[in-house]
């Protein structure tokens, strides 16, 4: 195995967003939607856990509940760079040998999802681990705001190698097709090198992040998961998340 020793979860968040502004300060049956996430990250089990934000409010409603949050620049292009200067901040030591980046905007998320990105790190040979589930209609097949990885899991396995990611229907013909979660656990010297890298053309076309690592030759593998969480974007989403974490 494979697996690195001493990984820790970031999970990059800022206010800025335009279809729900202040979106991880949204309030979920009383509490904000960012500590939902942060607490199934935290019951993930993986590591210490830290909120990257970009805004004080948001660190102070961590803090409340008893986690950690770091504060780093707002101009990041992408939460990717947001954890790196997280981590560079927390570990200069370079204590930490993985990164599980967790979204701020999955509070249904499984924490069992999350532990599923860090073990596709399994292989030493892996650079990136992802999750996906399998496509359960045929609305999803071909809506382009659903990624599809191109992989191939053998009989009885959950990990498999991603030879690409698309917006279209791939793979052609008879077979599973499966939804792509952005959840990701990098090496450490894996995410310092993917941030230094120019985009590439195919991630430039499908829009992408993730096709700059494989356009690098870096080596995604994803774990095959039961469900996809609730991505909250739009005010219908964050209704969706209330429904979803009712209290019984």
């Amino acid at each position: 195995m494979g697996l690195p020793k001493a990984p820790i979860v970031l999970i990059p968040a800022r206010m800025a967003s335009t279809r729900l502004p202040n979106k991880p300060l949204a309030d979920i049956h009383g509490e904000p939607m960012i500590v939902h996430v942060w607490r199934r990250a935290v019951e993930a089990a993986i590591g210490p856990v830290h909120v990257a934000c970009a805004e004080p409010e948001i660190a102070r409603a961590i803090q409340k509940m008893g986690g950690q949050a770091i504060l780093t620049r707002a101009d990041h292009p992408t939460g990717s760079d947001r954890i790196f200067e997280a981590l560079e901040k927390l570990d200069p030591q370079g204590r930490h040998d993985a990164i599980v980046n967790v979204q701020g905007d999955l509070p249904t998320v499984d924490p069992k999802t999350v532990r599923a990105a860090f073990e596709a790190l399994a292989d030493p040979a892996v650079d990136i681990g992802t999750v996906c589930a399998r496509v359960g209609s045929d609305h999803e097949k071909t809506d382009p705001a659903v990624v599809k990885p191109v992989v191939a899991f053998a009989e009885g396995k959950t990990i498999a190698r991603a030879y690409y990611f698309s917006r279209a229907t791939v793979p052609a013909r008879e077979g599973p097709i499966y939804h792509h979660i952005g959840l990701y656990a990098y090496r450490r010297d894996a995410l310092k090198r993917f941030i230094s890298l120019p985009q590439g053309l195919l991630e430039k076309r499908e829009g992408l992040e993730q096709l700059r690592a494989l356009e690098n030759n870096m080596r995604i593998d994803v774990a095959l998961v039961d469900t996809v969480p609730l991505g909250v974007d739009t005010p219908g989403d964050l209704e969706r998340a209330r429904l979803l974490l009712m209290p019984r």
